[in-house]
């Protein structure tokens, strides 16, 4: 490839709205990192038993919860921070509730308080579902439909580079000063995305938020969403999609780092395989992935990563029959951290093309909501048991089987047209007649 080849490739990247993406990703990754695979390690460390520490993972289900309140950041203007933007505002005070919720869970102690610790991850998963709907809703308007695919891939960077830099700072700082001081250090990865509201400012609007609503009002607000893609052609075969899509890798990873306790693999292996490892496979995996959605565009795209998903939870499965193996950990932890990059970049640039710009953090709330749902409901009420039941083994064996209908289901949408009906005015090149900010 020539040189203007490769810089005419590398453009795209190095954009400001892909490389706000990047930075977005970052703070909307670190809360995910607090509430999952840490406090599974924080809690099995402090002699919680399997069940009580997989229900812990019901906390994640408030993000699933996030279309009950998303009309409100695409609807409702705060006072005072209002006058900075709809975006800016929601992304301040998202931030600012995310860093304090955090600091609340680093003050309580699981061994002592169980209660309180609930409360606690219950308050992280809330105020970090919120600020996840700022963030979504900033960078599919930020972006332009042509930068959707590197646009996903750069969140996908920054969602990875955020979760595992602190999950591993997390890790570092608990084995040497306590879990207290890790968390409270971690809370500052909430300052990227707000830096990145306010520098770059409010995005595009496609309708104006109103301070004083009559009830009609109100109930468009609410309802106007998901009435909007309800009417679309095979929505609700699409929302079935979006529903199982996720069902293996959600209910395997969320159990992933038991596995790790129970094979008696240690912190600093856990952060070099399990973060390190699978931190740089992740990248590898989002590079090709933008890479086939590039070349093979995005029904084929899709598909192929739906498929590298699937497979790769059998990966556990064979980890979990070899016993403690660092090189056994590297390749498993490598293969499913490549195909999740491939389905990070092909997947949520899918996701974001669905949604139409007038109600753009409702509707991406529905559908991201919708995307794990039914994984973390299984995750939290019998991925525990399942795991004493049946072992290790034949539990990622089974998360491998149960990612299938979601391949089977994909397939048909792309050969009957299904998926190009689908898409909404985000994937739509000219995004209509927008207004910067508000009037």
């Amino acid at each position: 490839m020539s040189g203007a080849g490769v810089g005419a490739g590398l453009k795209p990247y190095v954009e400001k709205e892909p490389i706000a993406a990047f930075l977005l990703g970052i703070s909307s990754g670190f809360p995910y990192a607090m509430i999952g695979a840490t406090l599974t390690t924080r809690l099995a460390q402090n002699g919680i038993d399997k069940k009580t520490i997989t229900a812990f993972t019901l906390a994640f289900f408030v993000y699933n919860l996030k279309p009950l309140w998303a009309w409100a950041v695409d609807g409702v203007r705060l006072p005072v921070l209002g006058r900075l933007g709809q975006r800016v505002s929601w992304m301040l005070l998202a931030g600012a509730l995310v860093m304090a919720a955090v600091a609340n869970l680093a003050l309580v102690d699981p061994g002592a308080d169980l209660g309180a610790t609930v409360t606690a991850a219950l308050l992280v998963g809330l105020a970090g579902a919120t600020f996840d709907i700022v963030i979504d809703a900033y960078r599919i308007e930020t972006l332009k439909p042509y930068q959707l695919g590197v646009g996903s891939g750069m969140t996908q960077y920054g969602w990875r580079i955020g979760s595992v830099a602190a999950g591993g700072l997390a890790l570092v700082l608990a084995a040497r000063t306590g879990w207290s001081i890790a968390y409270l250090a971690c809370a500052a990865f909430a300052l990227p995305a707000m830096l990145v509201a306010l520098v770059m400012g409010e995005p595009v609007r496609h309708r104006d938020p109103v301070e004083r609503r009559g009830l009609a009002e109100l109930w468009q607000s609410i309802a106007g969403p998901f009435v909007e893609f309800f009417r679309r052609q095979g929505a609700f075969v699409v929302l079935a999609f979006i529903l199982v899509h996720k069902i293996g890798d959600t209910l395997g990873q969320l159990v992933v780092r038991l596995l790790f306790n129970d094979l008696g693999y240690t912190n600093d292996e856990i952060a070099l395989y399990d973060v390190g490892v699978g931190f740089w496979a992740y990248l590898i995996g989002i590079f090709i992935g933008g890479a086939l959605y590039a070349r093979l565009g995005l029904k084929r795209s899709v598909l192929i990563s739906l498929i590298l998903m699937a497979v790769s939870n059998a990966s556990f499965a064979a980890l979990a029959a070899a016993g403690h193996s660092n090189w056994g950990m590297a390749g498993a932890i490598g293969f499913e951290n490549i195909a999740s990059g491939i389905g990070g970049v092909t997947v949520i640039a899918y996701f974001s093309a669905l949604c139409d710009l007038r109600f753009t953090a409702a509707q991406y709330a529905l559908i991201s909501a919708a995307a794990s749902a039914v994984g973390r409901i299984l995750t939290g009420t019998t991925a525990g048991w399942l795991v004493e039941r049946m072992g290790y083994v034949n539990f990622y064996l089974l998360t491998t089987v149960v990612a299938l209908p979601g391949v089977a289901l994909f397939w048909w949408m792309a050969r009957t047209g299904l998926v190009d009906e689908s898409i909404g005015s985000a994937g739509i090149e000219g995004k209509g007649d927008a207004r910067r900010g508000e009037s």
